[in-house]
């Protein structure tokens, strides 16, 4: 019933033999790091990271000190996308809130120096847990796990972004209207064939988004491996992968969160058909109404609808890696094999429209 693994304490998904990354000239990132004061003034020596199938990232180790690199990708890229001067900048904004995140380093655009802009992140020394059905855990500890995720999405969606410096972040209002436009924007100028579900919530979606909007800080992609947790104990240490932030809806986002719940672990990274009360995972009506509770919104007002319009983002991006495959720019040798999940999670995405269709003529 369970695929994937659970990571040790302290392994980040070190897995060098699977990295296609170009290699990176260690001469000038020591002398990079040594005009930061960073590394003790030792070189450097670099191990690839895997998870991320967008901006490579890397383990650096100099001086008895460790960090985290991650860069954005050689060759043409998709507008807008892998945007790591963001990803700094929302971190770095964060680092005195109850949004726990690594402590930023440095921040280098001078593509001279390793070839695209770069950034340098504190090593957070915990767990990254992948199989969302958390297997060898207790039930007891995955009820505990669940439970800090929401309250870390919660406190997120708390903040306030003129408060952290984040005023111009991002456009406020029409979030879903804009980002509809630019996942669509990017699956029409894709080379790859697109499924008759994608074509169809690409015409659906933008004519049904429901009225009234809410702009605070979004992760854009918060999930569980995501997140580092301490070596032990249920407390996220860090959220990581901010590339796809900025000021949008917060029941946008917190849906995404919980697509999870829609797609078959037989799939990709879901937990639907799984035995949830004997795992001790929340339900994903208790789950909802946790953060409602936190947070004071209603996300089952139009929950088919931001279910439906984040299982098209999420099949967007996933066509955005499958362009890179065939363009040869991936940064992961399984970039075609997750590009292949777009599919079928547009197809759960318009039957969450249909859903949404049938509940709205039933009212």
């Amino acid at each position: 019933m369970c695929g994937g693994r659970r990571r040790s304490p302290g392994e980040f998904a070190v897995s060098p033999s699977h990295d296609t990354s170009p290699a990176l000239d260690v001469t000038r990132l020591s002398s990079y790091l040594r005009a930061k004061g960073l590394g003790g003034g030792q070189r450097p020596t670099l191990t690839p990271l895997s998870g991320g199938q967008s901006n490579p990232t890397f383990c650096v180790e100099a001086g008895g000190e460790r960090f985290v690199l991650r860069k954005k990708p050689p060759g043409a890229l998709l507008p807008g996308a892998h945007a790591i001067d963001r990803e700094y900048r929302v971190m770095h904004a964060l680092r005195n809130t109850a949004v726990p995140v690594p402590r930023m380093l440095a921040y280098c655009d001078d593509a001279t120096v390793l070839g695209t802009p770069f950034y340098l992140m504190e090593w957070l020394e915990g767990r990254v847990l992948v199989d969302q059905s958390l297997p060898d855990m207790h039930p007891d500890e995955r009820t505990a796990i669940y439970s800090e995720m929401n309250r870390v999405i919660a406190a997120l969606h708390a903040i306030e972004p003129t408060e952290i410096g984040l005023v111009d972040y991002g456009k406020p209002g029409n979030y879903f209207a804009r980002q509809i436009a630019r996942w669509s924007g990017q699956c029409i100028k894709s080379t790859l064939p697109m499924s008759d579900a994608m074509r169809r919530l690409i015409d659906w979606l933008p004519e049904h988004i429901p009225s009234g909007e809410e702009s605070r800080l979004v992760h854009g992609d918060f999930r569980l491996d995501n997140l580092v947790f301490h070596p032990t104990q249920p407390k996220v240490l860090g959220v990581l992968d901010w590339e796809l932030s900025t000021i949008g809806h917060p029941l946008a986002d917190f849906a995404y969160h919980c697509m999870s719940w829609y797609i078959p672990a037989s799939l990709w990274r879901g937990i639907a058909g799984l035995c949830l009360d004997r795992l001790g995972i929340p339900q994903e009506r208790a789950y909802v109404q946790t953060y409602a509770d936190a947070t004071g919104r209603d996300p089952m007002a139009h929950w088919d609808f931001y279910m439906a319009y984040n299982l098209f983002r999420m099949a967007a991006i996933l066509r955005g890696i499958g362009q890179r495959s065939v363009d040869g720019t991936a940064t992961s040798t399984d970039a075609a094999l997750t590009a292949s999940k777009a599919d079928p999670l547009a197809q759960l995405g318009w039957e969450c429209a249909q859903r949404h269709e049938r509940l709205r003529a039933r009212d």
